[in-house]
C-alpha cells in the first residue's frame, strides 16, 4: 500500500571549487605548470600574466538602475546578473594576489635540459647495419629480435613466439633454428651480454666475450684459471652459487676459498643489466625531480619558501570584464533580450570558473606552506644537523593537530612532494614515521632504529653475516625494545638480504 512519509536527513556535499582544491593539492609542482596549461586552453576568461590595478576605473562604471520589476522573469534574471556584476565590481578577481613573501627571492626561469642522444635500439640497429646476412628473411629475423629486447637488454620473447609474429605481421615464414642462428649473431654485438634470456646466459656471454677478446699471454696463469673457474660456476652450478653455498661449491669442483675468491671476483665485475647505460632507452624516460618546498639556512636560522616557478600568475581576461562593462552599459533603462542574457550569463559562468581556479591555487599554496611550516618546526633539529637520527616521531594526525587540517588534507600535501635542503632534497613522506619506545622510556622514531640497524649491518664481518636474531641482539644492547621480526620487516625494508645472501669470502 503506497503512503507518504516527511523525512529530515543531512548530507554533506563538497562544492566544485573543494573539489577542485584537493585534485590540485595531490598534484606536485612538477606536474602544476602543465594543469594550469590546461586550465588556460579550457577557459578563456582566465589570463595568464601580472595583476593590473583597475579597481578605480570599474567603480567609476558602476551605474546601473536597479528599479525594475519584480513580476518579470526577464527582469528577475537581470536583477541575478547585476547583483553578480556589482559583487564583481567589489570583488574583482583581478586584485587576486598569488605572489607573497613566502616565494623563493630566487625566482629563476630554467629549462630543463633534454639530452639529445641515441637510444639503446638505435645503436643496435646502426650494428646491424654492418651485419650482411645475405637473405632478407634473416634480415627481418635480426629486425625482429632486436624489436623484441628490452630496455635491460634481454630478449623475454621465445623463439617460437618471434616466429608467429613474424609470420602474421610480415608474412614471414621462418624456423625455430633461423632464429636462433640470427640470435646467436646479435648476441655478439656490443654491449656484450646483450640479447640473453636469462640472467645465466647474460653473464656467461659476457665471459665468453672477456676471454674471446683477451690473448692468453696478456693474462696471467691465475687470471686465466679465475676466467675459466667462474665460467664453470656460472655454466655448472648456478643455483649454488646464487644461493652463495660457497662451501659445497668448493667441495664439488674441489677448490681452495682463494681459487673461488678469484673466480667470484671475475663474475661481480659483470653487468647483470647490459642495456643500463642507455638512459633513453626504449619507453623509459628520465624523471626529473622539481622541488616543491626550499629551506635555506642562513646563520643557522632556517627559512622556509615555496617554488614558484611553476606556479605563473592568474587573472581575469581584460576582454571579459570589457564585455561585462558593455553589456551594463547597454542594458541601462532597457530589458535585456535573450541572446544578451545568453551572453552574459556563458561570460558570468567563465568568469566564475576563473575566480574559483584563482582562489584554488592560492589555497593550495596557502595550505602547503601552513603544512610544510610545521613539519619544519616538528623536525627543526634534523633540517638544521641533517642526521637521520634526530628525526622525531610524527604521524599526520600530529600536523593536522598544529595546523587546524584535516588528517586527508595533510596526506594530499604530503603525498609526491618534495622538499630541498642542504643535505639533498627529500621526499614529504620520509619524515612520518612511527614511534618506538626505548628502554628508557624515551619515545624515538622507527626511522632512527633502521638508521641504525643499517650501520649494523654496514659494520658486520661480511664473512660471518649477523642474523636476525644477534641483530635484535645488538639493538636491545644498544636500548631499542624491538622484536626480531620486527627488526626482519626494517631490514626488508631497507631492501637488505638476509645473513646468508650478505656473506663474502
Amino acid at each position: 500500500m503506497l503512503k507518504q512519509s516527511l523525512s529530515q536527513k543531512m548530507l554533506q556535499k563538497l562544492s566544485p571549487q573543494q573539489i577542485q582544491l584537493m585534485k590540485l593539492l595531490q598534484v606536485p609542482t612538477v606536474m602544476l605548470e602543465q594543469r594550469i596549461k590546461e586550465e588556460l586552453e579550457a577557459n578563456p576568461a582566465l589570463d595568464e600574466g601580472a595583476e593590473q590595478d583597475e579597481l578605480a576605473d570599474m567603480d567609476n562604471n558602476n551605474e546601473i538602475d536597479d528599479n525594475v520589476s519584480e513580476a518579470d522573469d526577464l527582469r528577475e534574471d537581470a536583477y541575478e546578473l547585476d547583483d553578480y556584476l556589482n559583487d564583481y565590481i567589489e570583488d574583482d578577481p583581478a586584485s587576486y594576489k598569488l605572489r607573497s613573501n613566502n616565494y623563493s627571492t630566487e625566482e629563476e626561469d630554467k629549462s630543463i635540459p633534454i639530452p639529445v642522444e641515441s637510444s639503446f635500439h638505435d645503436y643496435l640497429e646502426q650494428q646491424l647495419g654492418l651485419q650482411d646476412f645475405g637473405d632478407e628473411r634473416l634480415e627481418a629475423i635480426a629486425h625482429q629480435i632486436i624489436g623484441s629486447i628490452d630496455d635491460d637488454g634481454y630478449l623475454r620473447r621465445d623463439p617460437i613466439a618471434i616466429l608467429d609474429d613474424l609470420m602474421f605481421s610480415q608474412n614471414i615464414f621462418v624456423t625455430e633454428e633461423e632464429i636462433v642462428e640470427v640470435l646467436k649473431k646479435i648476441q655478439r654485438f656490443d654491449p656484450p651480454g646483450i640479447g640473453a634470456r636469462d640472467l645465466q646466459e647474460c653473464l656467461l656471454l659476457q665471459l665468453y666475450n672477456k676471454r674471446d677478446q683477451e690473448e692468453l699471454e696478456d693474462m696471467s696463469l691465475e687470471e686465466w684459471d679465475s676466467l675459466e673457474l667462474a665460467i664453470e660456476i656460472l655454466k655448472n652450478h648456478f643455483d649454488e652459487f646464487t644461493k652463495k653455498h660457497y662451501l659445497k661449491l668448493q667441495n664439488r669442483l674441489n677448490i681452495t676459498e682463494e681459487d673461488l675468491k678469484g673466480a667470484i671476483d671475475e663474475i661481480v665485475k659483470l653487468n647483470p643489466k647490459p642495456a643500463s647505460g642507455y638512459s633513453s632507452s626504449g619507453s623509459r624516460s628520465t624523471q626529473y625531480i622539481v622541488p616543491d618546498f626550499i629551506i635555506v639556512n642562513r646563520d643557522g636560522e632556517l627559512e622556509l619558501s615555496l617554488n614558484s616557478r611553476n606556479a605563473p600568475d592568474l587573472r581575469v581576461n581584460d576582454q571579459y570584464r570589457d564585455m561585462l562593462r558593455a553589456y551594463k552599459k547597454n542594458t541601462q533603462g532597457r530589458r535585456a533580450n535573450k541572446k544578451e542574457r545568453e551572453a552574459v550569463m556563458f561570460i558570468k559562468q567563465k568568469i566564475d570558473s576563473a575566480k574559483w581556479f584563482i582562489d584554488a591555487i592560492r589555497q593550495r599554496q596557502d595550505t602547503m606552506y601552513r603544512t610544510m611550516y610545521a613539519i619544519l618546526q616538528y623536525q627543526y633539529d634534523f633540517f638544521l644537523t641533517g642526521d637521520s637520527k634526530r628525526l622525531r616521531p610524527m604521524i599526520l594526525k600530529d600536523i593536522a593537530d598544529i595546523t587546524g587540517l584535516d588528517i586527508s588534507t595533510v596526506s594530499r600535501v604530503a603525498n609526491s612532494k618534495f622538499v630541498q635542503t642542504e643535505f639533498g632534497t627529500k621526499r614529504l613522506k620520509e619524515f612520518f614515521s612511527e614511534s618506538l619506545s626505548t628502554q628508557e622510556g624515551e619515545e624515538v622514531s622507527t626511522l632512527e632504529v633502521k638508521k641504525i640497524l643499517e650501520e649494523v649491518i654496514a659494520q658486520e664481518n661480511k664473512r660471518k653475516p649477523l642474523s636476525d636474531q644477534k641483530l635484535q641482539k645488538v639493538l636491545e644492547d644498544k636500548g631499542y625494545n624491538i622484536a626480531r621480526r620486527t627488526v626482519a620487516k626494517y631490514r626488508e625494508q631497507l631492501n637488505l638480504p638476509v645473513a646468508r645472501l650478505r656473506k663474502e669470502l
